[in-house]
Order: structure tokens, then sequence, then C-alpha cells
């Protein structure tokens, strides 16, 4: 006849290994569950940032003016835009670029038919301020 003791023992561990696993089950499927999504998230957040860098880089740079909140005090005057980039020495295309606008948009802005956004003046203020050598290295660096 079996030890009744080690039997009785032996049961008991073998109930509760069964009722730990089952237990443990659902939270070992919903922590790796976590950690999928954590990776995606992870690499979401590399490829934002590395989309962030190269748009950053493509932006053409403010000017400190800009970035001292003096924009409330600027204005545009038409005949100094059209006359700045005539000073630089570039077509309405090239100016477009520096300011992230088309060449059309600002042969229409010096030509009266249209004006700038609110949102773009910070551009047109932080490329007025540039000179020519300046301006010319910010369109090679632009595509």
């Amino acid at each position: 006849m079996p030890n009744v003791n080690a039997v009785l023992n032996e049961q008991i561990r073998r109930l509760a290994r069964r009722e730990i696993t089952a237990s443990t089950k659902t939270i070992k499927r919903v922590t790796a569950h976590y950690r999928r999504d954590i990776a995606a998230l992870k690499r979401q957040v590399k490829q934002l940032t590395r989309l962030v860098s190269t748009l950053q880089k493509r932006m053409p740079q403010q000017s400190p003016i800009v970035a001292a909140g003096v924009m409330e005090k600027a204005r545009l005057r038409i005949d100094g835009l059209k006359g700045h980039r005539a000073r630089l020495g570039l077509s309405a295309k090239d100016y477009g670029k520096l300011m992230g606008v088309s060449g059309l948009t600002v042969y229409n802005w010096e030509a009266g038919k249209s004006k700038p956004r609110r949102s773009q003046l910070p551009r047109i203020v932080a490329v007025r301020g540039i000179g020519k050598r300046e301006a010319l290295q910010r369109l090679e660096k632009t595509p």
C-alpha cells in the first residue's frame, strides 16, 4: 500500500500548479500584448523623430528677430519684398523656395493680387534679414 501522505502531497502540488498556471496564463498573455504595443510605439517614435529632423533641415532657419517675438512689429511692404529679391538676384521661384512657397505666389504678392497669410509672415521676415551668400547657401540645402 502506498504512503498516503506522499500521495496526498503530490496531489496538492499538482492542483496548486494547475491553479497557478490558470491564474498566470491571462497575465502572461496581457503582458506579452503590452510588450508588443510598447515596441510598436517605440518604433513609431523613432520614425517620427527622424521625420521631424529631416523636416527641420529642410525648413529655412528663423532669424533671431522672429524668435525674439518682434513679429508684432514686422511690416510687409510689397516693394520692399520686390527690392530684396532683386538685391539677392534671385528668381521668384528661388525666392519662393527660401520662404516655402511657390514662385507664382511670390509673383502674385509682388503684383498685389494676393497677400501673404499670417502663418507665412515669420518665414518672410526670416528671409528678409539674410544676404546674398546666405540665401545661396540655403538654396543649395533645399531640395
